[in-house]
């Protein structure tokens, strides 16, 4: 009965320690998943976009290379002088959450910020520098954990980066979705393709839940429709999109075409 006993303890030892060991494992995993913010201005002028493309410039990506975060995109939307609201893009990656959360008190412990985004950070109420900006929080996928600089030679201004959404009518045809993206995988047909994507993300906050968003490059716009088509003939994007599993995970794709500022890291 004792030696029943005793091994009934040790078997639920193995099980407690497994399950702790797995823990570990997916958290492990986790920790390597970049958290990104898509910060989007909402401006009415060019004297607005003035001012935060100097703000940018100037302050905000300068405070954020000085506490460790690289790579830092700004992007505007192909013919935005000509918009009737102009946009800026913003594209931040953080090591995890918690930087994440620190970074407003950070900047504003940094004399240096302060000083060189006085402008727009003193703006009187009368002149704010943009109408709204909108932000959207992303954990970035398993299988492309960190940002990829894409490998492009014509100037900022030629290329289209196409920032793309793709909602799900639920949360777990969503997850779906996700878990198409990293393991049937789509992801190796975009690699195999270059389309040269600067990340993958599950929107954790954002105005259009649920969705994931991701970011393919080219060298322009005739590159994209032909990769595009290259893509939509592949015979494995043939073969994982006609799964019975993968059925109806997706009911509205948006897509926004941008090209990077001059003083854009990505």
């Amino acid at each position: 009965m004792t030696k029943i006993t005793m091994n009934k303890g040790k078997l639920l030892t193995l099980i407690i320690a497994g399950l702790l060991i797995s823990v570990i494992n997916v958290h492990a995993k986790d920790s390597g998943r970049s958290i990104y913010q898509i910060k989007i201005y909402l401006l009415k002028n060019k004297t607005q976009e003035n001012q935060v493309d100097n703000y940018l410039r100037k302050a905000y990506i300068p405070a954020l290379h000085r506490l460790g975060i690289k790579h830092v995109g700004v992007f505007k939307p192909v013919g935005n002088d000509t918009a009737a609201q102009r946009k800026i893009y913003v594209l931040s990656p953080f090591h995890n959450m918690d930087e994440f959360s620190h970074l407003q008190q950070k900047l504003q412990d940094d004399e240096q910020y302060l000083s060189d985004g006085e402008d727009y950070i003193d703006a009187s109420y009368k002149n704010p520098p943009y109408e709204r900006i909108q932000s959207i929080i992303l954990r970035a996928f398993p299988e492309s954990p960190n940002i990829n600089l894409p490998s492009l030679s014509n100037p900022p201004l030629k290329r289209i980066y196409e920032l793309r959404s793709y909602e799900s009518p639920t949360e777990k045809l969503h997850r779906n979705k996700v878990h198409m993206f990293n393991y049937a995988p789509e992801i190796s047909i975009f690699n195999q393709l270059d389309f040269n994507v600067v990340f993958y993300g599950h929107v954790l906050s954002g105005p259009s839940m649920p969705n994931l968003m991701y970011m393919p490059t080219f060298e322009d716009m005739a590159t994209r429709d032909k990769l595009w088509d290259e893509f939509g003939n592949d015979p494995k994007w043939k073969q994982i999109s006609s799964m019975d599993k993968y059925q109806h995970n997706v009911s509205k794709v948006n897509h926004w075409y941008l090209h990077p500022t001059e003083y854009s890291d990505i």
